[in-house]
């Protein structure tokens, strides 16, 4: 059984496209899924790519709405902006989520209320309703996303990407092999199958 390395930050917003379609595309080939949070803006320092986001460019900020846009629509999905772009806290918390073996539920409940319904990424509410959605303590949640463990492991993950060559999210990573966007999905898919047909 493969695994799929799936590298994200909850800033991405294609990284919550990409994750609607990933559950259903590992669960077709019998892989797994390893959820790993890594800090995009690190990621890109350490890659060498140190221009302006996509934000700070009019121009590239005005298609890439209209891009994000056609592939929710595309998806079936909604998109709604979130109010801030701080995703540190929220992608910390799920290595709490790896750590109980709910991962994919907290991924796409996280993504549910930013990505999909423009809530904060910071708003410790919104951590704290995740937490009691997934049946945890929300204290000892909220506890742990501010705490220097979960920085350390934050960072460990990150610093991982970053070695495995991974430069921006999503990337998804199967064996050796690395895929990174959104629209590059059809091609994981392909070496899924050939990999299938060759067992």
């Amino acid at each position: 059984m493969a695994t799929i390395d799936f590298y994200f930050d909850f800033l991405s917003p294609y990284s919550y496209l990409a994750h609607q379609q990933l559950p259903a595309l590992a669960a077709k080939f019998r892989c797994d899924v390893a959820y790993k949070p890594a800090s995009l803006a690190e990621l890109k320092l350490r890659a060498g790519n140190t221009g302006p986001s996509t934000r700070d460019m009019p121009v590239k900020h005005k298609y890439a709405r209209t891009d994000l846009a056609r592939w929710a629509q595309r998806y079936g999905v909604p998109l709604k902006p979130p109010k801030s772009a701080d995703s540190a806290r929220l992608n910390k918390g799920a290595l709490f989520a790896v750590d109980r073996g709910q991962a994919r539920d907290y991924v796409a409940r996280a993504w549910a209320k930013t990505w999909g319904g423009g809530g904060d990424p910071a708003d410790e509410a919104l951590l704290r309703e995740v937490a009691r959605e997934l049946g945890w303590d929300a204290n000892a949640f909220v506890a742990f996303t501010a705490s220097p463990e979960a920085e350390a492991r934050y960072k460990a993950s990150t610093d991982e990407a970053a070695k495995r060559g991974v430069f921006g999210v999503p990337t998804f990573i199967v064996g050796e092999e690395l895929w990174w966007g959104n629209d590059r999905m059809q091609f994981l898919e392909e070496f899924l199958a050939a990999q299938a047909k060759a067992a």
